[in-house]
C-alpha cells in the first residue's frame, strides 16, 4: 500500500513538475508584449507541433526536421525557436548561428542576445522584430492554437532555464531549407535563405 502511494505521489509531483515548466516559460527579451507573444506562441506551438514545424518551414525556411529536432530531441520551447529563427531572418544569418549563440551563453535570455546582435530595445530593428513576432502570432493564433486545450502540457524545455542538450552535437539535419525560394512571408525579406543554414 505504501509503495502504491508512493509511487502515485511521484506520478503526480512528475506532471505537476511539467505543467509549472510549461507555465513558466520565460524568454526574458526584456519586453512584456514580446514575452507575452512568446508565451503564446509556445503555447501554439506545443498543441499542435506539425503545424509549427510546418509554419516554421514556409515562414523562415528552417527545415522541419531541425525544427523537430530543437523542439523534441533538444528541448527547445516552440517561442524559443521562433524567436530565434526571427532574429536570425531579421540579421540575414542562419538560424542555426542563432541558435548556437544563444546555447553559448545560457540563462541569459533574448534581451542580452539580442544586444549583443545590435538589436537595442526602442530601436527600428526592435520594432521590426516585434513585428515580426507579432505576426506570427497572428497566424498561429489563426490556426486555432492549441488542439490539447485544458490538458497539460508536454514540456518542450526552456533554453533559457538550463535546460540539457541530450547528447546532440547541434549539427541536427543538413538540410538546406528552400534556398532563397520562401514563399511564406509574403514578399518581405524574399530571397535572403538564411532559414536552417
Amino acid at each position: 500500500m505504501i509503495t502504491l502511494a508512493l509511487a502515485a505521489s511521484l506520478a503526480f509531483g512528475a506532471s505537476a513538475q511539467a505543467q509549472t515548466v510549461s507555465l513558466n516559460y520565460s524568454p526574458r527579451t526584456g519586453d512584456v508584449w514580446l514575452d507575452t507573444r512568446l508565451g503564446e506562441i509556445n503555447t501554439y506551438g506545443r498543441g499542435d507541433p506539425d503545424y509549427f514545424y510546418d509554419d516554421m518551414y514556409s515562414s523562415y525556411g528552417v527545415p522541419r526536421d531541425y525544427v523537430r529536432e530543437l523542439y523534441t530531441d533538444r528541448r527547445w520551447a516552440p517561442g524559443d525557436i521562433y524567436y530565434a529563427c526571427a532574429l536570425a531572418q531579421m540579421l540575414d544569418r542562419p538560424c542555426r548561428e542563432i541558435v548556437s549563440d544563444y546555447d553559448r551563453h545560457p540563462g541569459q535570455g533574448w534581451g542580452a542576445l539580442a544586444k549583443r546582435m545590435g538589436i537595442k530595445p526602442g530601436s527600428e530593428q526592435f520594432h521590426a522584430l516585434k513585428g515580426r513576432v507579432g505576426k506570427g502570432h497572428g497566424k498561429l493564433k489563426a490556426h486555432g492554437g492549441s488542439k490539447h486545450r485544458g490538458k497539460p502540457m508536454q514540456s518542450g524545455g526552456n533554453p533559457g532555464k538550463g535546460s540539457q542538450d541530450r547528447g546532440h552535437s547541434g549539427q541536427g539535419n543538413q538540410d538546406k531549407g528552400n534556398k532563397g525560394q520562401d514563399k511564406g512571408n509574403k514578399g518581405q525579406d524574399k530571397g535572403k535563405g538564411n532559414g536552417g543554414n
